[in-house]
């Protein structure tokens, strides 16, 4: 899955006492009703927010996790976690072209000349 958003936050790294590390990013989503998303990285993922700026524009690819934990009182609860393990950045000036390919010349004789003349000069 992708998510597509403006940074809003990114937390320092985490590591704890077994080694394990983790950094988190918050993504403000631009939708109708915006979400703040946490997204976790883990280990050496972390690595992709150091290049990164709150407000930068990106898309980040992640993975939805689940687990189940039991309390102390025997109730058994869930909770899910979103992970990320890319993240490109959008170039916040780039638009997409509104016509894919290139415009076709008003006169078709003028084309059909130009590769006339050329057709006879080809090497091979």
């Amino acid at each position: 899955m992708e998510l597509q958003g403006t940074i809003k936050k990114i937390s320092d790294i985490q590591t704890f006492n077994s080694g394990f590390q983790k950094r988190e990013m918050v993504l403000q989503t631009e939708e109708q009703y915006p979400q703040p998303i946490n997204i976790e990285f883990l280990q050496e993922k972390g690595d992709l927010l150091n290049s990164l700026n709150v407000g930068d524009k990106v898309k980040v690819a992640i993975n939805i996790r689940g687990r189940e934990w039991t309390s102390p009182q025997n109730e058994v609860k869930y909770f899910n976690s979103i992970v990320g393990w890319r993240v490109e950045k959008l170039d916040a000036g780039f638009t997409e072209p509104t016509e894919a390919r290139p415009s076709e010349p008003t006169s078709t004789s003028t084309k059909t000349d130009v590769f006339a003349e050329e057709d006879d000069d080809l090497p091979f």
